[in-house]
């Protein structure tokens, strides 16, 4: 009895056990293009079988880390491309096994390569991959590259920078169910800024990617405000192109992406003391201590606001003498600051205590 296992590869057997090939002569290409004996459309088709467990690794990449020592981006970046083979094979029957390893191979360097940027990142969630290849291409081009906005990533960083409010501003007011509409902003603005997407950019390799005009690279501020467009317009592109899953796959990455960010955030129990200490440190009958706006507050993209306040000493011989400075996302935060430079200016906090001292001292001998 022959006990070897057949593989749904194997050819069928004769009645005299030698392998034989059906009187059309299926060729190996037959094999890569999915000619079996089930139809394309028929869910029994090993490829068939075999596409939907593909979408299944690509809508879930972490899932992969469970299963790999590194951060899996090589197997999601491999069922990407056998997807796209198995697709362009699907749609086309005539296509010979050499035009599929063409389409694989051909293009290859078009494909992002994430084990490349995840190296010595494994902190960070798998990124997602673009399918769409044009789109991917839009995606590292300047603007100032091309006047063809379809091959830049003009458009969609637009489109990307609401994704990413959209599914920032989801998290926080799902995460912090108790603060107000005010501090879900300040901790969105957190997520979203120029700054922190740029700092992913680079973390995840996009930076070396782009194609940008000569001597952006020189402009640090420039060159941050493009990293972080770079960045929206890679969650667009992951959206865009995986209409069935693509939103939720974007969302599901920046959430695990963001955590981290979070932690600490939400409802914070008052750390404000500073202000307490000055005011131990110098008050007393007939002086005063003033906070005042220094500056109007200033209010970035998202809408956080910061606020610039000092404080400023009356007595004893002083008139709104100024201790120090602060600022803060808003007047509380920024009158403790200015209290903890008054606190930290030594000469002046002594002498001012010492006037008090003698003050207390004074007013002692005339009760006596």
């Amino acid at each position: 009895m022959d006990l070897k296992r057949k593989s749904i590869f194997s050819l069928p057997t004769s009645s005299q056990g030698k392998k034989t090939k059906s009187s059309n002569q299926k060729n190996e290409s037959d094999v890569i293009l999915g000619h079996f004996p089930y139809g394309n459309n028929d869910t029994r088709s090993p490829l068939n079988t075999l596409e939907k467990l593909l979408g299944e690794i690509i809508d879930s990449p972490h899932s992969t880390q469970n299963y790999t020592s590194t951060t899996g981006s090589e197997v999601v970046k491999a069922a990407a491309e056998l997807a796209k083979a198995l697709k362009i094979a699907k749609t086309s029957p005539n296509t010979s096994a050499h035009t599929v390893k063409h389409v694989d191979y051909m293009h290859r360097e078009n494909l992002l390569d994430t084990s490349a940027i995840l190296e010595g990142e494994s902190d960070l969630p798998v990124l997602p991959p673009i399918l769409d290849e044009g789109l991917q291409k839009a995606v590292f081009t300047h603007p100032g590259l091309s006047n063809n906005n379809k091959t830049t990533y003009d458009r969609l960083e637009i489109l990307g920078d609401a994704y990413i409010e959209l599914i920032a501003t989801k998290l926080v007011w799902d995460r912090f169910q108790d603060i107000p509409s005010g501090r879900i902003s300040q901790i969105r603005e957190l997520l979203v800024k120029n700054e922190t997407l740029s700092e992913y950019a680079t973390k995840y390799g996009l930076d070396r990617r782009a194609s940008v005009p000569q001597g952006y690279l020189d402009q640090p501020k420039r060159w941050t405000k493009t990293k972080g467009d770079i960045f929206e317009a890679y969650v667009a592109a992951v959206i865009l192109s995986n209409p069935a899953q693509g939103f939720k796959l974007a969302e599901s990455w920046l959430t695990q992406l963001w955590l981290p960010k979070l932690t600490g955030l939400g409802t914070q129990k008052s750390t404000l003391q500073a202000k307490e200490a000055l005011s131990k440190k110098v008050m007393a009958k007939g002086v005063k201590l003033d906070y005042i706006d220094e500056l109007p507050p200033v209010t970035s993209k998202g809408g956080m606001q910061t606020f610039f306040i000092g404080v400023y000493f009356t007595g004893w011989g002083w008139n709104r003498r100024h201790l120090g400075s602060g600022q803060g996302r808003n007047k509380a935060i920024a009158g403790d600051e200015a209290a903890k430079q008054a606190l930290r200016n030594n000469p002046l906090i002594d002498e001012i205590a010492e006037r008090k001292r003698d003050s207390f001292e004074q007013e002692q001998r005339r009760k006596a």
